[in-house]
């Protein structure tokens, strides 16, 4: 990301119907193409200031994916970047998905830069994201979600795993382990050792076997009606496979491509 600095226009305007404040006009970065303007912002959160890097512009970004498809190593990865932020599961919540209204609210909140959690950086965040699970109100509005996230220029990430038999693998072993809590009485859904990886490897799950095409052809679905309800929103399809797989895999890569990518046609 850049942070050449911005020459900066002021003039006075009113906020919150009284109280008045210099309002800070942007304007477009010499590095920035007028294409890739609308996906684009400068925030102004209500609940601080961003001072110097008022005009440092963010993009927004939204993690899709599925329980047990790498999405907490990928989002780990993603937050290793000095500036960037992704801020889990915002929607885990069932009072933030309850409906449109409170969906669209949450989602205001977030890339407004009011959000608050262990992943919001500084004032200079550059890149402003959340993790979205496919069962957390993502497929009940999809019509409203996707005319959102493109009046928003939200960059969708898609990472899904190929391996759905493995994934359902890790499902059972992560609720082993719930019940269980394998780590000195603690239940951890994401590990970060090989001591504490190879302790959660023991367990071998017994996979019902009656259940388990239909299982992994349901997750297939799930995977490929949202890539179809979501087609239209600038996106990127990841696998976790693939990922892992790419050397050349960073956090400043990443951030690139949500900085850069412009889906061609």
């Amino acid at each position: 990301f850049s942070f050449t600095q911005i020459t900066l226009e002021n003039e006075e305007e009113e906020m919150n119907g009284a109280e008045e404040r210099t309002n800070v006009l942007c304007k477009r970065p010499s590095e920035i193409p007028y294409e890739q303007m609308q996906y684009v912002h400068f925030p102004r959160p209500m609940s601080y200031d961003r001072g110097e890097c008022e005009c440092t512009p963010v993009r927004f970004f939204v993690i899709v994916s599925m329980q047990r498809s790498g999405s907490g190593w990928f989002e780990t990865l993603l937050n290793s970047h000095p500036n960037v932020s992704s801020n889990g599961e915002i929607f885990s919540v069932r009072e933030r998905r309850e409906d449109i209204a409170s969906i669209l609210w949450t989602l205001d909140k977030l890339y407004d830069l009011d959000w608050h959690t262990s992943a919001a950086k500084n004032e200079c965040t550059a890149a402003f994201g959340l993790k979205w699970m496919l069962n957390q109100g993502l497929m009940d509005y999809p019509d409203e979600i996707v005319d959102y996230l493109i009046k928003k220029g939200v960059m969708v990430i898609f990472l899904f795993r190929r391996n759905t038999l493995r994934r359902l693998v890790s499902v059972l072993a992560n609720d082993h382990d719930k019940k269980t809590k394998q780590l000195n009485g603690t239940h951890k859904a994401h590990v970060h050792s090989q001591e504490e990886a190879e302790i959660l490897a023991r367990f071998k799950p017994e996979v019902d076997v009656s259940s388990l095409i239909p299982s992994m052809r349901s997750a297939e679905q799930s995977m490929d009606a949202c890539l179809r309800r979501f087609r239209a929103t600038r996106h990127m399809i990841l696998y976790y496979e693939d990922v892992i797989r790419d050397d050349n895999v960073s956090s400043s890569a990443i951030s690139y491509r949500i900085r850069s990518y412009h889906p061609s046609g």
